[in-house]
């Protein structure tokens, strides 16, 4: 049985930088958590698709949004705005997403598994 633990995602156990954001992990229990903070003017297919390869992300996210607005859209055409307070789940279908407006956009993921550097 896991013993009781708190950590702070301001002293993560991982972080992953990349431009115009940054993905923080922390480990508890066999389950990792994320905390996504993304500037203004981030998009996926500008500053995360170089360094993975691919034109559209490619990785489901499940998640809970806490500040800011994005946007996912999925190579289909349709749109999901992500907003304070919605819970979400982004299927692997390729997608784009970027930060709306003049806010960093802030969410926290559960992770099930290693992390892929494609989190939103």
């Amino acid at each position: 049985m896991a013993e009781t633990a708190l950590k702070k995602f301001d002293q993560p156990d991982e972080v992953r930088e990349f431009p115009r954001g940054r993905f923080e992990i922390v480990h508890l229990a066999g389950v990792s958590l994320g905390r996504a903070t993304y500037q203004p003017g981030w998009k996926w297919s500008l500053h995360n698709a170089p360094s993975v390869g691919t034109l559209l992300c490619h990785a489901p996210h499940t998640g809970v949004v806490l500040s800011g607005h994005g946007v996912v859209l999925y190579e289909d055409g349709k749109r999901l705005d992500l907003l304070p307070g919605q819970a979400f789940y982004i299927t692997a279908t390729p997608h784009d997403s970027w930060v709306e407006g003049d806010e960093p956009y802030v969410s926290l993921h559960i992770l099930t598994g290693p992390p892929t550097g494609t989190e939103k």
